[in-house]
C-alpha cells in the first residue's frame, strides 16, 4: 500500500512523528488471527450477496491465509506508517492481488472490523479462562479433600475467633472462584455479538447479509444498532471488572499464603520450586509467588480504571481515544491467566502442618463462644451466657489458662448452672461437629460439599 487509505482528501503526508505516535501495531498485531478470519468471512459475505465474485472471494480468502502463515512463520515485517493490524493485512493483500484487493474493503470501515476482532479475540480468551478456573477449582477441592478432618484457628479482625476446619475454609475459596467463572460465563453472552456490517457507524448501502457473518463467525447474535456496534466497549469493561474481582480473591488467598507460610503461623510451607531466598540473608525463604500475585492486582485494577477513563466521556460514535482500550485489556488476560496458571501447579505442593494449626486453635479462648452456647442449653439467655463467657475468659487471662483448663469449680464460680458435662462441650472436635448448620464447618458439611464440588466439576460444561 504505498499511500494511506484516506490520502485523497489530504495534501499533505502524515509526518513521522504522527505515524510513530498514532501507530498500535506494536499491540494490536496479535489481532492477526482473528483479523483474517472475520476478513474471510466478509469475503465469502460479499460473495453471496453478490458484490464480488466468487472467483475474486476465493483469491481473497487464499491471499488472507497465506498472510496469516507467514505471520506465523516471523516472515511478516510490521511497520508504523502501517498503523494497526487491519491496515498491514489490507496492504500485503494489495500486494499479492493489485487488481482485487481493494474490493474486501467493500461495505465495511475499520470500526467494525476492530470491535470484531477484539469481540473474537476477547471471547477465545473467556473461554480459556473459564477453563483454567475450573482447573484451579479442582486443585482447591483436592487439598480441602486431602485435609478434610486438618482443625485450624478462623480469623475475624486476624484475631482467632473460633476453631473450623482446613476443608472449609479452603472451599470458601472454592465458592469465591466459582462465582468468578459464573461472572466470566455471564460476560461472555455480551460480548458473543457480531458488529460487522455496521461500517463506519450508519451501516451500509450495500446488500449485506449480516446473518451470514454472524454464523460464519460463530457468534450468538449480531449488534443491533450501529452507532452502538462501534462505539462499544462495554463488553470490555465488563470483563475488566470481572477479572478485577477475581484478583481480589487471588489476592485474598496469597495474602493468607503469606501468613500462614511465616515463621510466626507456620501453618504452611510453600514448596522450594515456587519460593526464592535472598542474595544477603542465607536463611530466607521468599513467598515471592503470592506476592507477585497480590501485587499483580493493582495492574488489572488499573486497567479496569484507564478504560472507564478513557470511555466516560466520548461521544458517539467511534473516536480514536478508543485505541488504547488493547492495551488494558491484553495486560489483563496475559495477567490474570499467568496468575491462573501458576497457581495451578503451586497449590497442590503446598505442606499443610495440621499439627501446628490444631496447636494454634487449642489457644486464644477459641471456645468462649461454646461456653456460651453451653449455658444456653442450661437455660440462660444468650446475652447473660455470653457475659458469663467473657468474665470466665477475663478470669483465665488472669490466671494464664484457657478456658478448658479451668477446674469445674473455678468455673461455677460465673455459673452454678455448669456442670462436668462443659468439658466435652468445649473440645476442638465436639466445637467443629456441633456447627451443622447449613454452610456450617461441620465434618459432614464439607465433606458433602467437597463431594458436591467434585461432581460440579466434573460435568462437560464449565
Amino acid at each position: 500500500m504505498k499511500e494511506k487509505p484516506w490520502a485523497g482528501r489530504f495534501s499533505e503526508k502524515t509526518d513521522t512523528s504522527v505515524e510513530a505516535f498514532t501507530s498500535s501495531i506494536q499491540v494490536d498485531k496479535r489481532l492477526y488471527v482473528h483479523d483474517i478470519e472475520g476478513s474471510s468471512a466478509h469475503a465469502r459475505m460479499l460473495a453471496k450477496a453478490g458484490i464480488i465474485t466468487d472467483d475474486d472471494a476465493a483469491a481473497l480468502i487464499q491471499g488472507l491465509g497465506e498472510i496469516k502463515r507467514e505471520i506465523e512463520r516471523g516472515k511478516f515485517v510490521f511497520d508504523d506508517k502501517l498503523e494497526d493490524i487491519h491496515m498491514h493485512v489490507e496492504s500485503a493483500l494489495t500486494q499479492k492481488l493489485p487488481k482485487i484487493a481493494a474490493k474486501l474493503h467493500t461495505a465495511r470501515s475499520r470500526n467494525d472490523q476492530v470491535a470484531v476482532d477484539v469481540r473474537l479475540y476477547l471471547k477465545e480468551q473467556i473461554q480459556l479462562i473459564i477453563g483454567h478456573l475450573k482447573s484451579f477449582r479442582r486443585v482447591i477441592v483436592k487439598l480441602a479433600k486431602a485435609n478434610l478432618e486438618v482443625i485450624m484457628p478462623g480469623y475475624t479482625h486476624l484475631q482467632r475467633a473460633q476453631p473450623v476446619l482446613l476443608s472449609h475454609h479452603l472451599m470458601a475459596y472454592y465458592e469465591m472462584f466459582s462465582r468468578d467463572a459464573e461472572r466470566f460465563k455471564d460476560g461472555l453472552k455480551r460480548v458473543d455479538v457480531n458488529p460487522l456490517g455496521s461500517a463506519a457507524l450508519a451501516g451500509t448501502t450495500y446488500p449485506i447479509e449480516r446473518e451470514f457473518t454472524t454464523e460464519q463467525l460463530h457468534f450468538a447474535r449480531m449488534s443491533g444498532n450501529s452507532i452502538d456496534a462501534v462505539s462499544d466497549r462495554d463488553f470490555i469493561m465488563e470483563f475488566l471488572a470481572a477479572a478485577s474481582i477475581c484478583m481480589v480473591h487471588f489476592s485474598r488467598m496469597s495474602e493468607e499464603l503469606i501468613l500462614w507460610s511465616s515463621s510466626e503461623f507456620a501453618f504452611i510451607e510453600l514448596p522450594d520450586a515456587f519460593a526464592t531466598g535472598s542474595s544477603i540473608m542465607p536463611q530466607k525463604k521468599n513467598p515471592d509467588v503470592p506476592e507477585l500475585i497480590r501485587g499483580k492486582t493493582g495492574r488489572v485494577f488499573g486497567n479496569l480504571m484507564a478504560l472507564l477513563t478513557i470511555m466516560k466521556a466520548l461521544p458517539l460514535a467511534y473516536n480514536r481515544d478508543m485505541q488504547e482500550d488493547k492495551e488494558p485489556l491484553f495486560d489483563t488476560v496475559d495477567t490474570l491467566k499467568a496468575c491462573l496458571e501458576i497457581s495451578i501447579k503451586m497449590l497442590p505442593k503446598i505442606t499443610v502442618k495440621a499439627e501446628r494449626m490444631a496447636q494454634a486453635a487449642q489457644g486464644g479462648f477459641l471456645n468462649a463462644t461454646d461456653l456460651a452456647d453451653y449455658l444456653v442449653t442450661k437455660g440462660l439467655p444468650f446475652r447473660d451466657a455470653h457475659g458469663c463467657a467473657g468474665k470466665a475468659v477475663g478470669y483465665a487471662l488472669g490466671c494464664g489458662k484457657e478456658l478448658h483448663e479451668l477446674s469445674l469449680e473455678e468455673m461455677r464460680t460465673f455459673s452454678n448452672l455448669i456442670g462436668e458435662d462443659v468439658f466435652p462441650f468445649l473440645t476442638l472436635e465436639k466445637m467443629i461437629e456441633r456447627r451443622k448448620s447449613h454452610g456450617g464447618t461441620a465434618g459432614r458439611n464439607v465433606a458433602a460439599a467437597v463431594k458436591a464440588a467434585e461432581k460440579a466439576l466434573s460435568e462437560t460444561e464449565s
